[in-house]
């Protein structure tokens, strides 16, 4: 009998009432705003008192090698764990991103989970939710509409309509809209002009709220986000504009972070959703403080790669937050690790390539070097491994082995099958125990570097230390950018590398651990509200494309009016 999808899973389940969950949290009637019975907001002022009166739970991230373009079963993994340190008597609380209706309707289909490790409901988790990225489209494209007002109006503050800094956004995967020509309807509609737009995740607005530690925080985030400069290099900010406080009036809900359920009834927030190869890629820090409040240990994920999403969260979120990881967990598949090897490839939307699921224990070995690097990683950072290897039905007990010997002597806390997809929590009982053991360890969390030292050393630290480059190169353009921002202030902020996630390197062919390459930056970003640069290494694009047979074409609605085709 074949293994029922996802969505024939999440239906086989009734929620809880969301009250329920909130109120074993700690959270009162009047710190939550429901939508529906099954999901609900958590207002700021529930989060600070309940921070007051209770300690914090520990903090545990989860993280992996890098990915293939299927995934190693990261947000799968985070749930399925929270699920088993519930089943070991552990108060457990997941908190996840939001998924993008890009990739939803793209190539990657629901983002909730899966198999019987999953976030509920997960129709409502990958389509809309309570509109917080809606919001954010909105507020973004408010000041884009500002900026070319003034510009209109007589352009008083005298933008350079050459150096307009800020594009549109749309939570769509459209490849047409990269480049696009706008204004072409005479004076009346708008001067011409080239502009761009990125997908809505994209968006600064989105990497402030998952940064933002209140309202008054979130306004002031706002009010420095550069839009454009004037013909000189000054920045023009949306404070400039007077567009910052509107923005936040947008967006006074949607920094509420949202509370849903797991399959097994336990809480998960799920909020902000910024990609980690061109953003920070993790959920909100407000989300984690609410679940840390009402929880014995939180469970929190970042995108892809430790040398993406994990990195980020160390010396991005953390950094801004001033909370300490306690553990981390790095996802590894056996079929993943084949192709780090160099044994089959993995191609999205086609069969798998027979090659990685023959038994091959060396194939594994050799494939594993991403995986130690990752435990590297890390362990850079001052906090304890434990890895995850994510079961499936090919997977042999050598190559399994092999996974948990070369884990080990790379020096990782423990390596444990785990087979949540199939058994939740129950499938996760021993990655729980280990995961809880190694956050018992007194946490040493460290940043990578310190905020005053140059952007360039900030930026080589990265790439010699994480990704294992000899150098960093930089075009005329990067070694511009860089001196302005520098001149400007802004140097003493964090970065934020944009990069390809199926490589430590720039270079998505170099599989493994890669030796002997340089990192080019070709062109460094200013994100002054989020808080941090970005360097954008190779053919980094901001608005991704449909594939040829998106996954928007199954997802429908059935006679009986539910949604059909999410998995």
């Amino acid at each position: 009998m074949p293994f029922p999808s996802d969505l024939e899973i999440a239906r086989q389940v009734k929620p809880r009432p969301i009250t329920e969950i909130a109120h074993e949290m700690g959270f009162r009637d009047d710190e939550i705003e429901l939508y529906g019975n099954t999901k609900a907001k958590v207002t700021i002022e529930g989060i600070e008192r309940a921070e007051r009166e209770r300690p914090r739970g520990k903090y545990v991230l989860v993280t992996a090698i890098s990915p293939t373009p299927l995934g190693e079963g990261k947000s799968t993994t985070t749930v399925g764990l929270a699920q088993g340190l519930n089943k070991i008597g552990k108060k457990a609380t997941v908190a996840l991103r939001q998924p993008s209706l890009g990739p939803v309707f793209g190539i990657k289909g629901g983002a909730a989970g899966g198999g019987y490790s999953q976030v509920i409901p997960m129709e409502d988790f990958n389509l809309h939710l309570t509109g917080d990225i809606h919001a954010i489209g909105a507020a973004h494209n408010l000041a884009a509409a500002f900026v070319d007002n003034h510009i209109h109006h007589g352009n008083e503050l005298g933008i350079d309509a050459n150096n307009i800094l800020w594009p549109r956004v749309l939570d769509i995967s459209d490849r047409a809209l990269r480049d696009i020509i706008v204004g072409l309807g005479g004076k009346d509609n708008g001067y011409t002009r080239q502009t761009q737009f990125v997908i809505t995740v994209a968006s600064e607005v989105m990497a402030i709220l998952a940064l933002a530690k209140d309202l008054k925080d979130l306004r002031s985030r706002l009010s420095r986000v550069v839009l454009a400069t004037k013909r000189d290099g000054t920045p023009i900010t949306a404070e400039d504009l007077h567009v910052a406080g509107a923005m936040t009036v947008l967006l006074k809900d949607a920094l509420k972070p949202n509370l849903m359920q797991t399959l097994e009834g336990g809480p998960a927030f799920v909020h902000c959703g910024p990609f980690a190869n061109i953003a920070h890629g993790n959920n909100s820090i407000l989300a984690d403080r609410a679940a840390l409040a009402g929880s014995d240990v939180v469970v929190t994920e970042a995108g892809f790669g430790a040398d993406m999403g994990a990195e980020k969260f160390f010396d991005i979120k953390c950094r801004a937050s001033g909370l300490k990881c306690d553990a981390a967990v790095i996802v590894a598949t056996i079929r993943a690790l084949k192709m780090n090897g160099g044994v089959g490839k993995i191609v999205a939307g086609k069969p798998l390539d027979p090659a990685l699921l023959e038994n091959n224990p060396e194939g594994v070995r050799k494939g594993a070097a991403n995986l130690v690097k990752q435990i590297e990683n890390v362990k850079t950072f001052g906090v304890p491994v434990v890895v995850a290897i994510n079961i499936f039905p090919t997977d042999t007990v050598e190559e399994i082995e092999a996974i948990k010997e070369v884990a080990l002597a790379a020096g990782a806390e423990a390596a444990v099958e785990a087979r949540h997809f199939v058994d939740g929590g129950n499938g996760a009982v021993e990655l729980a125990k280990a995961v809880w053991a190694a956050a018992e360890k007194p946490s040493e969390m460290t940043l990578l570097y310190p905020d005053e030292m140059p952007l360039t050393g900030k930026i080589e630290q990265i790439a010699t230390r994480i990704y294992g480059a000899d150098g960093v190169d930089y075009s005329p353009t990067a070694k511009k950018q860089l001196a302005q921002y520098e001149a400007m202030g802004y140097g003493n902020l964090p970065i934020c590398m944009a990069k390809t996630q199926y490589s430590l390197s720039h270079d998505a062919k170099l599989l493994g651990a890669p030796k002997g390459f340089r990192i080019p930056v070709r062109e460094v970003r200013l994100y002054a509200g989020a808080g941090f640069v970005t360097p954008i290494l190779g053919d980094m694009r901001t608005m991704p494309g449909l594939n040829s047979r998106p996954g928007g074409e199954k997802i429908d609605i059935d006679e009986d009016g539910n949604v059909v085709g999410l998995f």
